[in-house]
């Protein structure tokens, strides 16, 4: 609950499939500000995250096989880096997470802040479809209190319609989000490794028939959304450090926030995937603590 003395921050959570780093990191940092977070799901059961981002099993060519599963190699390289087990490893231990609200008990009254995390596997969805998700994160950007959304936690924003305009909450806003080519080249990567048993693993949503390659990609599908496609920013080819940010080979960490990129509209932050998260985080938890 909000107090005077701690602010509160929700992180609504699907049952299963969610991002490891971006949930538990998101929390870390968050609980070092001095911000409480609380936790909601489809119906008020424990979350679990995608177990793959944690353990790395079923991410490499013989992943399907019971036995084989446990010798990894890319596997160790795809999953959450330490940082993130680690702080996935004490979440388990909040009362808040082990305890969520359903999503059909939240109230916008109640928080001060929401974050939006992703995740890339199917189980996602019941997330991303969820009417009482979407219409009570579409009442919570009507208040004006800072939201922060990365990865397929922005297609949630993009999906939730706002009463007063009738348009995505997104629409004349900026924004970032899980871009086309970090999606791609993850799915390329399954698909040439032959996962042939889940070569999707890295798409939510395939394209149905007739659809062009990409249509069904987080970063299209937010650009429906949007006022203009011009809204959906991507790391500049001359930023500072562009080719750290935009090669999916590094991610941020409390002490280097050179690979993050993160884009803030007013009091909506939005960052593109687990490799920006700790400055996702950190930038959200000041937006939280400097309101009134």
């Amino acid at each position: 609950m909000t107090s005077a003395d701690s602010p509160c921050v929700l992180i609504p959570l699907p049952h299963r499939d969610s991002d490891p780093s971006e949930v538990a990191v998101s929390w870390k940092v968050l609980r070092s500000q001095g911000i409480d977070v609380q936790f909601a799901t489809p119906d008020g059961a424990m979350a679990q995250c995608d177990q793959r981002m944690i353990t790395g099993e079923g991410l490499d060519l013989w992943g399907f096989v019971p036995v084989l599963k446990k010798i990894k190699l890319l596997g160790l390289s795809l999953r959450a880096n330490r940082a993130a087990r680690r702080a996935h490893a004490e979440l388990q231990n909040d009362p808040g997470f082990r305890q969520p609200k359903p999503y059909s008990a939240l109230a916008t009254n109640d928080f001060d802040g929401l974050l939006l995390p992703g995740g890339h596997c199917r189980g996602m969805r019941n997330y991303l479809e969820s009417p009482p998700l979407q219409k009570f994160v579409a009442a919570f950007f009507d208040t004006d209190k800072p939201v922060a959304a990365v990865c397929h936690g922005v297609v949630l924003a993009a999906r939730s319609i706002s009463a007063n305009t009738g348009k995505s909450v997104l629409f004349g806003r900026k924004t970032t989000a899980l871009t086309w080519a970090l999606e791609n080249k993850a799915w390329t990567l399954m698909r040439f490794l032959g996962r042939f048993w889940d070569a999707g693993y890295y798409r939510t949503y395939p394209e149905l028939p007739g659809e062009p390659v990409g249509y069904r990609s987080v970063e299209q599908e937010v650009k429906r959304a949007l006022a203009s496609p011009d809204d959906f920013f991507d790391v500049p080819a001359d930023a500072p450090d562009a080719f750290r940010k935009a090669s999916g080979l590094f991610r941020d960490s409390e002490q280097d926030s050179r690979p993050a990129f993160v884009v803030r509209d007013r009091n909506y932050l939005s960052a593109r995937w687990p490799g920006d998260v700790h400055t996702f985080a950190m930038e959200f938890s000041r937006m939280v603590k400097a309101q009134p």
